[in-house]
């Protein structure tokens, strides 16, 4: 499938040609493709922000292109300006730069901007609004009166009411309980499905990414070093960790299980899926076997189906902690 948006040996060097230069991104081939949902993950300073600057032209390359279906997004004025109304961007606390005396108004400044008629941009503001969650009589309210939860989905829904090909979003859970950030998940989510949009994700969570994204791209002193489904990515579990990223609670569990000798697969990184193994693996033979556990007499299969509850009511509390701890 051809690239929505793409980028092509795209270089960029902050102050250039002083003692202060320093290279951001270093000839970095992406690409993401309609109806995608990738995550994008690296440590502070990677280059992670500056590479999403650029799909939507806040940031022109040193070198290099950067491509919206196919066309340099640079090749005119008017093409630029296009295309940030077709690349979304939301940054990191965007509640910040709400500023309208309404949540509608607030929500409508997009729309208005791309010069629609009044019937559409009403459309677009009660859309956007369903999309993230806010009921109809929180428009007229102010901005400023609403909890940061609330006021992260409305920037969210400025965002979204210009109905992006592509929506970019830089920690959209940052600084957010565990229930808040799965309702900006749940938000993101639904738009993903509802409008086929390409989503990109940028988190430090990697729990966050393993369960949201079908493919993560790594971003490391400029470079892209691993890209690919989370089960490929983080079997460089090592790399990683010396990246300063690491991989989720349930892959180092995984991990460690089949350094002691444990038949277990290696490509886990989420609690269903680590349900599902250790549950596998109980199949295969007594729990005690299974887990590699030896020096001890092995268990007819009557012990083995004993086994089974136990083990799925441990992974359910596992879960339960996880949530807790988010």
């Amino acid at each position: 499938m051809a690239a929505i948006i793409e980028t092509r040996q795209l270089t960029h060097t902050y102050s250039q040609g002083t003692p202060f230069q320093h290279t951001a991104l270093d000839s970095v081939d992406f690409s993401a493709a309609p109806g995608e949902y990738l995550a994008i993950i690296g440590r502070t300073g990677s280059g992670k922000s500056t590479l999403i600057q650029h799909l939507n032209g806040l940031l022109k390359p040193t070198s290099g292109q950067v491509l919206f279906d196919g066309a340099d997004i640079w090749e005119s004025k008017e093409r630029t300006r296009q295309v940030r109304c077709q690349v979304g961007l939301v940054f990191q606390y965007p509640e910040y730069q709400l500023f309208e005396e309404t949540v509608y108004q607030d929500i409508a400044f997009g729309p208005k901007n791309m010069g629609l008629d009044k019937d559409e941009v009403d459309r677009r503001v009660k859309q956007s609004a369903r999309f993230v969650g806010l009921e109809p009589g929180v428009l007229e309210k102010s901005p400023f009166d609403l909890s940061g939860g609330q006021k992260r989905r409305v920037a969210i829904a400025g965002v979204i009411a210009m109905e992006p090909q592509v929506l970019v979003l830089d920690e959209p859970t940052a600084g957010l309980d565990p229930s808040g950030s799965a309702r900006i998940l749940d938000n993101i989510r639904t738009y993903h499905q509802e409008k086929n949009a390409c989503i990109i994700l940028v988190s430090h969570s990697m729990e966050e990414v393993a369960r949201e994204a079908g493919r993560l791209v790594v971003i490391h002193q400029g470079t892209i070093p691993f890209s690919g489904p989370p089960e490929s990515v983080f079997a460089h579990g090592e790399e990683l960790e010396a990246m300063g990223l690491g991989v989720p609670a349930m892959t180092r569990v995984f991990a460690r299980l089949r350094s002691m000798g444990v038949d277990l697969p290696a490509s886990v990184y989420t609690i269903p899926q680590a349900r599902e193994a250790v549950m596998a693996a109980l199949h295969r033979g007594p729990r005690k076997a299974a887990l590699g556990l030896c020096g001890e007499r092995k268990k007819e299969p009557a012990d083995t189906e004993a086994s089974a509850p136990w083990a799925e009511a441990g992974m359910e509390q596992s879960a339960s902690d996880e949530g807790g701890a988010t």
